[in-house]
This record gives C-alpha cells, sequence and structure tokens, in this order.
C-alpha cells in the first residue's frame, strides 16, 4: 500500500506543477492578479486553449483527476511541452474536447 501511496502522490505533484507552470506561466500583466493568476478564472478553475484557433476555456480542476483528461495532459506535454509562452494548450479538435468535457462533467 506504501508504494499505492507514493505513486499517487507523485502524480498529485505532477499535476499540481503542470497547473501552476501553465496557468500563470509566471506573469504579470494587465488581467492577472499579484501572484501571476488570470483574473477571470474563478477559483477552482483554470484555462486551456484548444484546437486549431487555440479557443480558450475555463474548466474545473476536478478534470485532471479524470484519466481521459490526463491522457489529453500527456499529449500535450509531448506535443507542445510546458515550459512556453502559450498556456495550457491541449492537441485536439474542439469538438471532441467539448464531447469529453461534457462527460466529465
Amino acid at each position: 500500500m506504501a508504494q499505492r501511496k507514493s505513486a499517487k502522490l507523485t502524480h498529485s505533484t505532477v499535476l499540481k506543477h503542470i497547473l501552476k507552470r501553465c496557468s500563470s506561466l509566471g506573469k504579470k500583466h494587465l488581467g492577472y492578479d499579484d501572484d501571476g493568476l488570470p483574473l477571470d478564472v474563478p477559483k477552482g478553475h483554470f484555462a486551456v486553449y484548444v484546437g486549431e484557433n487555440r479557443s480558450r476555456y475555463i474548466i474545473p480542476i476536478s478534470f485532471l483527476s479524470h484519466p481521459e483528461f490526463q491522457s489529453l495532459l500527456r499529449r500535450a506535454e509531448e506535443e507542445f511541452g510546458f515550459d512556453h509562452d502559450m498556456g495550457l494548450t491541449i492537441p485536439c479538435e474542439e469538438v471532441v474536447f467539448r464531447s469529453l468535457t461534457s462527460t466529465l462533467r
């Protein structure tokens, strides 16, 4: 059991790191608070950019616990990495993303 709990903790730490790096990107601009977080994103949510046009979606943090969404995050890391100024970009078509997120709610 200790090994399984350790793996879960590591996974949780990785997800928090992803959110921290991609939600604010450590920048302070107009529309961001003193911590570098976007003012238009409610607590418990984060912004992602999806599709060819990079449409912005605000989604709940609870999505991070779903295996389907975690798969999208892995694809995003492989394709774009997390060390860039584009925000968290999800590599899939908008219609697919909307369909997936509607089943996660």
